[in-house]
């Protein structure tokens, strides 16, 4: 009987914390198999120890201190007992890794071919001409157009997807019989998710490679996998084909973890009535006069209009128009999505909304007031909070900085204030002494929100404010802000790649392509009867828990692309 490309039986993975020989269990006497040719996902939420797994599988822990039990083989190779030489040959050779941020997984300061060349020649006998004609092979074999030209540019010059594409090149560089693909998705936007997805369904079908995806997302799991196995706390939590465990899970965090998918069909979640809400119109500058005796007042102006928009980078030949004469309004108590891939000029957008940048020309309106620069009454909640946040001061010190700006000098004041808003998002009055590096993601991104709340502001454009979390986090923070707006009547301008979770919190939803708004409408009718060709390519792409539907869209995009 062939032995399985991969065995996995009883791991134990115990990290060390502190300095005085304590561990921290990371994985716990999980096990499974995966055979040549087949996929298999690992999902779970953050701190499952679905990374852990997917890193011993290559023996990365090595050397670190951490202790390891049961037995990793890979294509035959016992991991624990490997020598440094057979972990070479093991790594590249036999299984290579793809990681989440090819950023940090390339070096900035050589051409990307170069790379490529060099992880080849480590593994094979060959000159240094044969790698590179090697790395311009897997480069075009991953889809990179111009491979030749191309593979002599730094990693700063390609996009996200095509840095990801280039990761995916270095890995087959070397022909393994397996892919580790450790949340190879989480950043990009919906039409390059699919591509990368539809690249690893390629390459197993042409090569008969093993895939391991370690997602957070069961949606890319579904689209991509044979069989799922689901993780909490460090443990297996369930294990079976991907269509049956889908549609019928067994235990009850599975059954959670997919009710916390946000679904292109499922219902949006309910504010209430907006404080103040009015008639969502199309934003034309009109006139406002006082109302007289015997008129009806007449309708608050939107919190924030943009009229005509327009920013441009770049010089000469190369000038970009980053936003191309924009106009929209948003009313208080209101959702307005906007929807793009990487590029359409979306952030760009927000950050004018909010005076962080200058418009090249055109005009921002607050209250039917026109201003310039950053003004009171508006704040950005950050994709990122960690570089959002000062590491070096507490959470508490950070929210209350807005505070402080605005001259309130009552110290005591000041704490309160925190104190009530760190309770409001879900977080302990005593965590204002603690420092950003001691929160989970799902915390922080909830430390942005509360900052953002700390000025009693009546807009907040939220700027990817849940692309690099976890689903139930994810479900969480939109509902926290569900919550907020509800209660507050806060505007929120809801900037996102991901449009699931758009559908789930907007009212109205603006799809940006190149700079320009090319469909903007309610929510639901823009999405059940999106009327350009571009805002239905981005619903084609959206990750499908249904794994049959899932292979007839990729069947359609390699019609569309072949």
């Amino acid at each position: 009987m062939t032995p399985s490309l991969v065995e996995v039986t009883d791991l134990v993975v115990d990290f060390p914390v502190g300095g005085a020989g304590e561990y921290v269990r990371a994985v716990d006497e999980v096990s499974f198999t995966l055979e040549a040719g087949r996929a298999l996902g690992i999902v779970g939420e953050s701190g499952s120890g679905k990374s852990t797994v997917a890193t011993a599988l290559l023996g990365l822990h090595r050397g670190t201190g951490t202790r390891l039990g049961g037995t990793v083989r890979v294509g035959g190779t016992d991991v624990a007992a490997a020598s440094a030489a057979e972990l070479r040959r093991l790594r590249g050779g036999t299984a290579a890794m793809v990681f989440q941020d090819p950023l940090s997984s390339l070096d900035p300061y050589y051409a990307i071919g170069d790379q490529i060349a060099e992880v080849h020649r480590i593994h094979a006998d060959v000159s240094r001409r044969a790698a590179r004609a090697r790395a311009v092979e897997v480069l075009d074999r991953v889809g990179i157009p111009d491979a030749v030209r191309r593979s002599r540019a730094r990693p700063h010059e390609f996009s996200g997807g095509m840095r990801q594409r280039a990761l995916i090149a270095m890995a087959l560089a070397c022909e393994p019989r397996l892919l580790i693909a450790d949340e190879p998705t989480t950043a990009l936007d919906v039409t390059v998710q699919a591509q990368i997805l539809d690249l690893l369904h390629g390459l197993r079908e042409e090569r008969g490679l093993g895939l391991l995806l370690v997602t957070h997302d069961v949606g890319v799991a579904a689209e991509s996998v044979d069989e799922v196995l689901v993780m909490r706390g460090g443990r297996a939590v369930e294990r079976g084909e991907v269509a049956s465990l889908l549609a019928a899970p067994s235990q009850a965090y599975t059954r959670e973890l997919l009710a916390a998918v946000p679904r292109l069909d499922g219902p949006r979640r309910s504010r209430g009535p907006a404080p103040e809400a009015a008639p969502r119109t199309t934003a034309v500058p009109t006139p406002r006069t006082p109302a007289g005796p015997d008129e009806v007042p007449q309708v608050p102006p939107p919190v924030v209009e943009a009229f005509s928009l327009r920013r441009e980078f770049g010089r000469g030949r190369r000038k970009v128009a980053a936003v191309a004469g924009v106009s929209l309004a948003v009313h208080a108590g209101e959702t307005l999505g906007i929807v793009g891939e990487s590029g359409s000029g979306k952030s760009t957008l927000g950050r004018m909304l909010v005076g962080l940048l200058e418009p090249g020309s055109g005009q921002v309106r607050r209250d039917g007031v026109p201003v310039t620069g950053i003004a009171g009454g508006v704040q950005m909640v950050f994709q990122d909070p960690v570089s959002s946040l000062n590491p070096r001061r507490s959470v508490g010190e950070s929210i209350a900085d807005p505070l402080r700006a605005a001259g309130e000098r009552d110290e005591a004041a000041v704490r309160g204030r925190v104190e009530e808003l760190l309770l409001r998002v879900g977080l302990e009055a005593e965590h204002y002494d603690r420092y950003p590096h001691e929160f989970s993601g799902g915390q922080r991104q909830r430390v942005g929100i509360a900052r953002a709340l700390a000025p009693r502001p009546r807009l907040i454009v939220c700027d990817e404010p849940v692309s690099a979390l976890d689903v139930t986090t994810q479900a969480q923070v939109t509902a926290l802000l569900a919550e907020l707006q509800r209660e507050l009547g806060i505007a929120l301008v809801f900037i996102a790649h991901d449009l699931a979770v758009v559908r789930q919190v907007s009212d109205r939803v603006a799809v940006m392509r190149a700079g320009e708004i090319v469909e903007e409408g309610p929510v639901d009718e823009v999405y059940d009867r999106p009327a350009h060709a571009y805002t239905r390519q981005l619903l084609a792409a959206v990750p499908a828990l249904d794994p049959a539907l899932a292979a007839g869209r990729r069947r359609s995009r390699q019609e569309v692309f072949a």
